[in-house]
């Protein structure tokens, strides 16, 4: 009898994912989807470490609780849409970069309350959605050059990597030279330049859960050292998100500002390429391009990205996007949206575990080696610019530079921006800049006026 309700169930997955025909078997799907969750699951510590308040952000901060179950929430929704709506083995949660700007631009440097941050959220997902389904996502990845999007992406992930740095007491603030050295005796530091090692070790050993192991071995050793306060419990039913459900929705007409504008743009902008760019490419480690090496059912993903970043927002948490670490899953062998559906699995299982991943989060110089290696995994895509005509190497370094060093993303992008379309006029390159781009240096050209003001 058993036997006959398994073989009927492995039937109809097969039939609705079509995983025989991609050369996969169920077994090994939901093995991918196992791999996908150890290689991701570190946001669940790492999202509320940035955006909770009993960090950085303090009293300003989302509740930290909050943000764990609706890390959690956001993970198995997104991942479920994308799963069975797009089919593919993409995984979906709080991406990171996303979560800094969110924390660090909007909500400490713009002063912009977290609920309104959450709007603004949404309604980037609501634009992503109408983009998606229709002929102007062409347009637009057309419009922005690709140097640009490398740009972004590095400068997102030095952004990230500063981040890192000054939560694990590596680098620190001095009147003298802005920056410098902190102190390797004091013993937190110490912690997460070991977890840095360790991670780094994983990580270049080929392990897919690499930074979660580093996670773990990192928060291990700080409960023996004393470092890290030991969990008050292994499990705890989910709860929280009377704090922050809806939030979104409800303090939407806040969102209408023109200091808003950038805020929606520049989240639009990054999770836009940023999902455009996993989807491509962990479909094309899959072997799931077609012969022209376009993305089938490219609408449907990236609608199932935006309509996660819209769930996400309302539930209480940043952008949700497509994680690259799906590519773990995919070298295990995942093929089709069974794996996805496995993910989520799992994220709804983790959501019970809360009082594990609070003292995770709540340690700062534990998920500072996350950080920093999910920023050197960003800033890959430096290699990638032509650095050799300056056309392009000047607009992409002031972008890149000029996240960590103004502490803001859209800084960062909003120079960019503006240089871009000037330096190639003054190549006698006019009529290569997309009319779209001379629009984008006029409204960040406003941001900045908005800023002097």
């Amino acid at each position: 009898m058993v036997t006959d309700v398994l073989h009927r169930t492995r039937g109809r997955l097969d039939g609705y994912f079509g995983v025989r025909s991609t050369g996969s078997t169920v077994k090994r799907e939901l093995m991918a989807g196992t791999v996908t969750f150890l290689a991701m699951s570190y946001v669940l510590a790492v999202n509320p470490a940035v955006l909770g308040d009993q960090g950085a952000l303090g009293d300003k901060g989302i509740p930290m609780q909050a943000v764990f179950t609706a890390t959690a929430v956001a993970a198995v929704f997104g991942t479920l849409v994308m799963g069975l709506w797009a089919r593919y083995p993409i995984a979906l949660a709080p991406g990171m970069g996303l979560n800094a700007f969110f924390a660090y631009t909007v909500v400490l440097g713009m002063g912009i309350p977290w609920q309104v941050a959450l709007s603004g959220t949404f309604l980037s997902g609501a634009i992503f959605f109408v983009l998606a389904v229709t002929r102007i996502r062409e347009r637009i990845l057309n419009a922005i050059p690709m140097q640009l999007k490398l740009a972004v992406g590095a400068g997102i992930g030095l952004f990230v990597a500063f981040l890192g740095l000054k939560n694990a007491g590596i680098v620190v603030n001095s009147e003298a030279t802005l920056v410098t050295l902190g102190d390797f005796t004091k013993g937190t530091t110490l912690l997460a330049l070991f977890g840095l090692l360790v991670t780094v070790v994983f990580l270049v050993r080929g392990w897919h859960g690499a930074v979660l192991y580093g996670i773990v071995l990192t928060t291990l050793v700080g409960i023996v050292s004393g470092l890290v306060a030991l969990p008050k419990g292994l499990f705890a039913a989910p709860h929280g998100l009377e704090h922050t459900f809806g939030q979104a929705i409800v303090h939407l007409p806040d969102a209408f500002t023109g200091q808003m504008v950038v805020v929606v743009l520049t989240m639009l902008f990054v999770d836009f390429f940023d999902a455009s760019g996993t989807l491509i490419g962990v479909a094309n480690q899959a072997g799931l391009l077609d012969a022209n090496g376009k993305l089938p059912r490219a609408a449907s993903a990236l609608a199932a990205d935006s309509v996660g970043t819209m769930a996400g927002a309302v539930i209480g948490t940043s952008t949700t996007t497509a994680y690259v670490e799906s590519t773990a899953g995919v070298s295990a062998g995942g093929r089709t949206g069974l794996t996805a559906l496995t993910t989520a699995g799992w994220f709804f299982v983790a959501m019970f575990c809360f009082p594990i991943f609070a003292v995770v989060a709540g340690s700062s110089e534990v998920t500072a080696p996350a950080l920093i290696v999910v920023g050197i995994l960003m800033a890959r895509s430096l290699g990638q610019i032509d650095w050799n005509r300056l056309e392009y190497s000047v607009p992409a370094f002031i972008t890149i530079v000029m996240m960590p060093l103004t502490y803001s993303i859209a800084n960062g992008l909003a120079m960019g921006m503006l240089l871009y379309p000037v330096v190639m006029a003054a190549k006698g390159r006019v009529k290569d800049v997309h009319p779209a781009m001379w629009a984008l240096m006029l409204v960040f050209l406003g941001y900045f006026f908005f800023l002097a003001e």
